[in-house]
This record gives structure tokens, C-alpha cells and sequence, in this order.
């Protein structure tokens, strides 16, 4: 004899497969469980993947911190640093200069490519590492920055068919501003560019870094902005980048009224945000599909209840309770919602383990990238798996399932012996 309660035992073997409509209707209710659970893990695993992803290449390659002086250069900026380095949240500090430049490149042969507009980082050589992944991040060349040496992504390297040890002229505002105020005289004078060497290309992670920066020494990027020796500001790394607003509000009660400091979250505010509002919306809007799953289960057991009316009767004359009675018709629905769950779990796991291969694979099918680094500012498919998350998809597609059983279990339960056996 087994030990199950028998309305479980009814439950699974009306759900034994028949060839009825029903069973289609069965069948179809556990791939749409299963589908929506699949899909809803895979969208947010990717989701959180993008985020963390984002979060890490940005905190690596740029600043917790920015510290300005209001409204002018950074001028004396050491005993800033050294204040700044005695706050216990900090990790590193180090001056920078940012700013647009115009670049041409020099090749051997050919024609000269121009590219406007790339952002010129000056760096401290020997404090770098201490605020930034940059000098562990060379893939050719090296981090070397000494006379008028230069490192750029490799993504701004492949564009302009850079190579380490090529040279091109760079262009400052203020040459820029000095031709267009030459222009036209008699006596002109021309403009000549300073003249840099490749000596380096680094591949942060992040196409946006690597299309659009390039680096320099600190000298070199006062010279291009007339700086003399003033700094943009002072780039900090915090040992935890989550107490970048408490930090900012003890430097500012160190440093004073004349200095601001910006935060990581409120510079990248724009493009987290949007993946946190994306992920909401892809959570609630894919959830839909179970939503579906949920009808068909409610509509097959509707035609259950239709189907079994007779046994129904039969059991309530033979002392089954009303909660008894919806108990096997309740029963079915959780084992549809388990069923459903599982399989869409294995499913999901195994396209989330799998998802570079396919995405590949694809790419190489169609022809074309369906996830290009261009816009995306990765090179692979990013994916977290949060067992919070999976925790949460698994729960609440169940107990929607289980909803989806529940007005048929309760109309089951009510029918009366006598009524279910009139036309019997």
C-alpha cells in the first residue's frame, strides 16, 4: 500500500498521459511553465551579469573619487593628496589631467587617418596603480610613458591601424584655437602638432575605454592644456566603492568650501539606472509567459472537474470532504507547477552555462553579430546567477500555478453528491 494521501494519488494518475484534449492541454501548461521559468532566469542572470560587468570595468578603469578645485585648475596639489590619503576609506590617490584632443596618425605609407574627439589622460606614472587596472591591462607593448610615449586601447588601435612604435600628432585645444585664429591672415603662421610614440595598447574590458582614451604622462598632458604644474583634479580610490558617499562627506569637511567632489554613481548614474529599470521591466513583462502557463492550467482543470463530475459524486458518497475533494484537483496543479519548475530550471542553467557557445555559434550561422561590442561595450555574453533571484522565479511561478488550480478545486469541492449523480 503506498503511504501517499490518496487525493495525491488520484491527482497523479488523472495526469497519467491519455489521448485527450486534456492531456495536450496538460502537456502544453508544463512547456509553458517551464519556457517562462527558462527564459525569466536566463533575461535576469544576463541582466545581472551586464551590471556587475559594467560595475567592475568602470570602478577598475576609472575613479571612486574626483576632487576639483571650484571653478579652476588643481594648483598645489600634493598636501591635497596627502590629506586625502590619510582618510582611512581611501586606497589610492593620484593627479590627472582630462581632456579632447585631435588626433593624426603618421604612417609609413598611405594616407593619414584623422580621428577627432578621443578623451587624453594624463597619468602619474608611479602612482597609476594605485587608482586604476590601466598599467596591468597592456596586451602589447608596454606601460611606458617616459618622453613623448603614448598608450591607447585597442579598440581606438584597431581603427586607426595602430601599432606600437608608430607615431602621431596630436592636436591640444589650443592649437586647435590657434589655427582657427591664424586662418585667413597674411602672415599665418602654421601650427605644428606635438609628435607621440606608441609605446603601448591596453584592453580594459570595456569598449567604451577602448575606443576612446588615450594616455599619457602628466607632463605631457599639462603641456597639451598650458597647465604649467597643475593638475584637472585628483582621481581616489576607496577600499570600498559602495562608501563613496560617506567618504565624500568627510574629504569635504577635510579639504573645505573651495573643492567638489563627484562620485562614481552619480557620473555613471545614466547607464545604471537604465540596466536596473530594464531588468525590472524585462522581470515583470517577461513573467507573462507563466501568467499563460497559469490560464492553461486553470482551463485544463476546468475540463477536469467537467470530465470527472461522476467520480466526484462517487467520492463524496463515500465520505471524501469537500477539502479532500479540491485537495486531488489542487494536487495536480502543484505537480504541473513542479514539474513545470524543474524542467525549466535544468533548461534555463543549461542555456546560461552554454550561452557563449550559442552565441557564437550563431554569429557564425547568421553572419552577423547579434551582440556587438560596439554597443554593448562587451566582448561576451556577461551572466550572474543569483540564487535569490532563481529562488524568487521558481517560488512565484509555483504558487501562480497553484492559483491557477484554485477556482476549479474549490468548484469540485462543492458539488454536491446528489447532483453529480442526477443524469449518471
Amino acid at each position: 500500500m503506498s503511504k501517499l494521501p490518496f487525493e495525491l494519488l488520484l491527482a497523479l494518475r488523472y495526469l497519467r498521459p491519455k489521448r485527450t484534449f486534456v492531456s495536450i492541454i496538460t502537456l502544453i501548461s508544463i512547456v509553458g511553465v517551464a519556457l517562462g521559468v527558462a527564459v525569466l532566469m536566463i533575461v535576469i542572470s544576463v541582466m545581472s551579469g551586464f551590471d556587475h560587468d559594467l560595475r567592475e570595468k568602470i570602478l577598475g578603469f576609472n575613479a571612486h573619487l574626483k576632487i576639483f578645485a571650484q571653478g579652476k585648475p588643481l594648483e598645489n596639489y600634493s598636501p591635497v593628496i596627502n590629506l586625502v590619503a590619510s582618510n582611512k576609506n581611501v586606497r589610492g590617490v593620484a593627479p590627472f589631467v582630462l581632456g579632447q584632443v585631435l588626433v593624426v596618425t603618421q604612417p609609413p605609407e598611405g594616407q593619414a587617418k584623422l580621428t577627432g574627439a578621443p578623451w587624453v589622460r594624463g597619468v602619474d606614472v608611479a602612482r597609476e596603480s594605485s587608482v586604476s587596472v590601466l598599467p596591468q591591462s597592456i596586451v602589447a607593448g608596454k606601460f611606458d610613458l617616459s618622453g613623448r610615449g603614448l598608450v591607447v586601447g585597442s579598440q581606438f588601435a584597431g581603427n586607426l591601424n595602430l601599432s606600437v612604435g608608430d607615431r602621431i600628432s596630436v592636436y591640444s585645444p589650443a592649437d586647435l584655437a590657434k589655427m582657427e585664429k591664424e586662418r585667413g591672415k597674411k602672415d599665418e603662421e602654421a601650427v605644428l602638432p606635438d609628435d607621440y610614440t606608441v609605446t603601448g595598447i591596453f584592453d580594459v574590458g570595456y569598449f567604451e575605454y577602448n575606443a576612446n582614451i588615450v594616455v599619457t604622462s602628466l607632463e605631457n598632458a599639462q603641456d597639451l592644456y598650458n597647465l604649467d604644474d597643475n593638475v584637472h583634479g585628483l582621481m581616489v580610490m576607496l577600499r570600498d566603492p559602495y562608501q563613496a558617499p560617506q567618504a565624500r562627506r568627510e574629504l569635504l569637511s577635510a579639504l573645505g568650501p573651495n573643492y567638489t567632489i563627484s562620485i562614481w554613481t552619480e557620473e555613471n548614474s545614466g547607464i545604471l539606472n537604465a540596466l536596473l529599470v530594464e531588468k525590472n521591466v524585462m522581470f515583470y513583462l517577461l513573467f507573462f509567459i507563466v501568467l499563460v502557463a497559469a490560464l492553461c492550467i486553470l482551463s485544463a482543470q476546468i475540463t477536469f472537474v467537467v470530465q470527472k463530475t461522476r467520480e466526484i459524486g462517487m467520492l463524496k458518497a463515500l465520505g471524501a470532504t469537500n477539502l479532500q475533494i479540491s485537495g486531488v484537483f489542487l494536487g495536480q496543479s502543484a505537480i504541473i507547477g513542479v514539474l513545470g519548475v524543474i524542467s525549466g530550471y535544468g533548461l534555463g542553467m543549461m542555456a546560461i552555462t552554454y550561452r557563449n557557445e550559442f552565441l557564437h555559434f550563431m554569429n557564425r550561422m547568421t553572419g552577423f553579430e547579434l551582440f556587438p561590442a560596439s554597443i554593448y561595450g562587451f566582448g561576451d555574453l556577461p551572466a550572474i546567477i543569483d540564487p535569490r533571484d532563481i529562488l524568487i522565479i521558481c517560488g512565484l511561478s509555483f504558487v501562480i500555478c497553484i492559483f491557477g488550480g484554485v477556482l476549479p478545486a474549490i468548484r469540485a469541492g462543492r458539488l454536491k453528491p446528489v447532483e453529480a449523480l442526477r443524469y449518471e
